[in-house]
């Protein structure tokens, strides 16, 4: 309850303040495209080095490009192809769009789910940081995209976009053994679109308000249950309750972004007695993020920032599983984004990283990139 009181302090505040609507659409590389070919992308370099005997990284650690078609005024095709860590290959998105009116999309395909601010806006320039928030990792896995079909679009005079979509769900058992577990939830049951597995479909839906100018808040959810190549074995699925709300605020040079997400999983307890696994019935992750930018010449821009986040993989445990407070996890991020160019920027932060364990050390790590889009 204390961090839903805190998220929802933090909405009161940036309504509060708000002056300037932020309008991104929904599926919002459809946007984008012009009749004919489009092309486009963004990319991700990193340095990390962490505070110890561990040596420095370097990764070309994303690398995305965009291809769409638009076959006339309603009907578009829209794809990314990622490179990851130079030698990793994912198809991330491949849907098609049919605009039956200026308010009503139909879509089928390989989609982003909804939920949160990164997973459907995860393009290296339009989060600060080097790395995507570990919320965004640990309790959302992005880029999480599955095959889905369903609809979006807005409701003008509510000032309301609206999504709702049936995926296939993570996949929680596969050749005899369990997939998911609780240092990272969710993150190894992606199916990724590559010859996926669906016993049943699963309902993710957002809403998005956008009244207020200056402030967008989003309301998401997520039903289901995982998905299995073994449906006899009724232990091997675990069902999935997520809600996510966020906030995005711009005022002048001030930004200020939050984001709260809950999980709640049945039949954990049969579960991790079949797998051997131990993934937790309850998951949480929080963060709250303030920006400001000091304009210099042209559109260069230096901004500072300030980044808090707490996220538990074992809110809850089923069971005789005791939680592991190794997984209840707190960070503080702070930095530098450097904008040369409209979807280009050199980064730098320093990340201090605890957990729960009593007497544990924390961690830290500098880190260092360079972002850009187009």
């Amino acid at each position: 309850m204390k961090n839903i009181r805190l998220f929802a302090a933090l909405l009161i505040g940036f309504i509060g303040f708000a002056q300037e609507n932020s309008d991104e659409n929904t599926q919002n590389l459809g946007t984008i495209i012009s009749e004919g070919v489009s092309i486009g992308g963004y990319a991700q370099i990193d340095y990390n080095e962490p505070d110890g005997s561990a040596p420095g990284k370097l990764d070309v650690h994303r690398m995305v490009m965009f291809l769409g078609y638009k076959f006339n005024e309603k009907v578009s095709f829209m794809s990314e192809i990622e490179y990851e860590h130079v030698s990793e290959v994912y198809v991330e998105q491949a849907y098609l769009k049919y605009k039956a009116n200026e308010n009503f999309n139909v879509l089928a395909g390989l989609m982003l789910v909804p939920m949160g601010i990164i997973n459907e806006f995860h393009e290296p320039t339009t989060f600060y940081g080097v790395e995507r928030p570990n919320v965004d990792n640990y309790i959302v896995p992005t880029t999480w995209r599955e095959i889905s079909i369903g609809f979006s679009g807005k409701i003008d005079n509510a000032s309301l976009k609206y999504q709702a979509y049936l995926f296939n769900g993570f996949k929680s058992y596969a050749a005899g053994a369990g997939i998911l577990r609780g240092t990272d939830g969710f993150r190894k049951g992606r199916q990724k679109g590559a010859e996926s597995v669906v016993n049943s479909p699963n309902l993710s839906a957002k809403l998005d308000y956008y009244g207020i100018t200056g402030l967008r808040l989003g309301l998401a959810g997520y039903f289901g249950k995982t998905q299995t190549d073994d449906a006899s074995i009724e232990a091997s699925t675990v069902g999935i309750s997520m809600i996510g709300l966020d906030a995005r605020y711009k005022y002048n040079n001030l930004e200020l972004r939050g984001q709260y997400i809950h999980t709640n999983l049945t039949d954990t307890e049969d579960y991790n007695l079949l797998t051997g696994k131990d993934l937790g019935s309850e998951m949480y992750g929080l963060y709250g993020e303030v920006a400001y930018s000091f304009d210099l010449k042209g559109v260069e821009k230096l901004t500072p920032f300030l980044r808090y986040e707490k996220h538990n993989t074992h809110a809850e445990t089923a069971g005789t599983l005791v939680a592991n407070d190794a997984f209840d996890r707190d960070e503080i991020i702070f930095g530098l984004n450097y904008k040369v160019a409209n979807g280009a920027a050199f980064k730098i932060d320093y990340q201090l990283m605890n957990n729960a364990v009593a007497g544990s050390d924390t961690a830290k790590q500098f880190n260092a990139g360079v972002a850009v889009s187009f």
